[in-house]
């Protein structure tokens, strides 16, 4: 086949990938992770909404991805508020009239061992990383269905599977909300909408940007992955745009692992 017939049947392939016309709502994108997705969701043809606490961030974000000639918008919401969340999607219904991919980002970590964390302290964990995915997944699947269509996106982690001492209730929420998306994927596959989720491994984040700095640390975390190194956030951007894109629409349950092999080698 000469390149340019091997062109002409490339090109329709993959406009399976292209978001024009989609909303997407991704918690936690203001930064690290959450940016990234939300970069190429908007790259991809969606109108991307930002979402954070701090308003001037999220500000500073949006005017970001807009010099770039992407379509963003802000959404300051707290997600572990009730009030703020059920307000959040009244204004996505209000201003743009559907939401078709939910990327649900945001987490909080505490490493401690489980003696020295509070009851308050897991509380308010299990609330951010569980609790409000679970409502976030049902204020979306709401309009999903009304709509025929949509993707549901969490965001969980290889900890899910993987433990170490000192860091307890993250890895168990993070579980949890694997099992989330599986229930998800059972209730709502014959609607239109597929429930997936993306694990990271270890990123290099702003988060982790003192563990990756750390002259003991830092080096041993890549030694550990195959790859040699920390995972760069862009890394992350081309699963999720595919678990929202078209070209997934047969994928649905499925917890797409991100991390170098880190889960894999020992």
């Amino acid at each position: 086949m000469n390149g340019a017939a091997s062109m002409t049947t490339a090109l329709p392939y993959l406009k399976q990938f292209d978001l024009s016309g989609q909303v997407a709502l991704v918690t936690g994108s203001a930064r690290g992770l959450g940016l990234c997705i939300a970069r190429a969701l908007a790259g991809s043809g969606a109108r991307v909404l930002i979402n954070g606490r701090n308003a001037q961030a999220v500000d500073a974000t949006v005017a970001g991805l807009r010099a770039d000639g992407l379509d963003a918008h802000p959404l300051v919401f707290d997600v572990s508020n009730d009030a703020a969340l059920a307000q959040a999607f009244e204004r996505i219904d209000r201003e743009h009239g559907r939401l078709d991919i939910l990327v649900n980002n945001v987490g909080a970590r505490n490493r401690k061992t489980l003696a020295d964390t509070s009851a308050a302290e897991i509380r308010e964990l299990i609330d951010t990383d569980l609790v409000a995915g679970i409502l976030l997944a049902k204020l979306a699947a709401e309009r999903m269905v009304r709509q025929g269509s949509g993707r549901l996106i969490a965001i969980t982690s290889v900890v899910g599977e993987l433990a170490r001492a000192g860091d307890a209730v993250y890895p168990a929420a993070k579980q949890g909300l694997t099992g989330l998306v599986r229930a998800l994927a059972a209730e709502f596959g014959g609607r239109g909408i597929t429930s997936n989720a993306i694990a990271p491994g270890t990123f290099a984040t702003e988060t982790n940007a003192a563990m990756v700095a750390d002259p003991d640390f830092g080096p041993r975390v890549a030694a550990r992955n195959p790859t040699g190194r920390w995972g760069e956030p862009e890394e992350i951007a081309g699963a999720a745009v595919f678990l929202a894109s078209k070209a997934a629409s047969y994928v649905n349950g499925h917890v797409l692992v991100v991390d170098g092999g880190l889960s894999i080698q020992f």
